[in-house]
């Protein structure tokens, strides 16, 4: 089957979702407004320049998860949908994903973003498959460590490797839909790498490389 791989943040959605969650954590009171909003800002930073520490970054995000039960952060998720994500998600984004779908494609959504928050957008894409960043669980509860190889830069390479071997499946006529130069390792493994709405640093090798450059804005 050829797959149709797509990046979540700031690709299929017009906007950061961890990042959001962030900064709807601040809104809601559930931390500290503004040193969280220092940190949260700073990390997006360093994502953006390339320089993300993954481990350090998901004990920070993982924590507020650590402190509340599963029953409330779903309600809390719904919340998050309703009124961060929802508006985040372009017709230009849903047209894409089922053109792929009607070629019969097989569509996997590959994400740095933890799968508690990227879970539920990625079912309302109806997407079955979700490569995320995993979140240590014990005894139910959430802890602020990564249960395996975290979903970011080469780890996504790791992560979708283990998939194909999983599901006896190849990259052979691959695509994957990325804006991110985080997400050079993954583009330069598949057959098709598409930019969307690319940073700086991937548009420029996207021109270098004769890699097609789409708006999902």
């Amino acid at each position: 089957m050829t797959l149709a791989l797509f990046d979540l943040d700031n690709t299929l959605l017009s906007g950061d979702s961890d990042h959001e969650w962030g900064n709807f954590l601040i809104s809601k009171n559930l931390v500290d407004g503004a040193s969280y909003k220092a940190a949260n800002d700073a990390f997006y930073a360093q994502y953006k320049q390339g320089s993300l520490d993954i481990f350090e970054y998901s004990a920070f995000s993982f924590f507020p998860l650590t402190q509340h039960s599963m029953s409330f952060l779903n309600v809390l998720h719904e919340e998050f949908m309703d009124t961060v994500i929802l508006p985040l998600i372009r017709q230009k984004a849903i047209d894409l994903v089922e053109s792929h779908r009607a070629q019969g494609h097989t569509l996997i959504v590959i994400t740095a973003t933890n799968s508690f928050i990227t879970k539920p957008i990625v079912k309302y894409f109806g997407i079955d498959n979700l490569l995320a960043t995993e979140v240590k669980m014990v005894e139910g509860k959430f802890t602020n460590s990564i249960e395996g190889t975290p979903c970011f830069s080469s780890g996504k390479v790791t992560r979708i490797r283990q998939w194909l071997d999983e599901n006896n499946e190849s990259l052979n006529g691959s695509l994957f839909y990325s804006d991110s130069h985080n997400d050079l390792p993954l583009m330069e493994l598949v057959d098709t790498a598409i930019a969307v709405d690319p940073d700086e640093k991937l548009a420029i090798i996207a021109k270098e490389r004769g890699w097609d450059t789409i708006s999902l804005l």
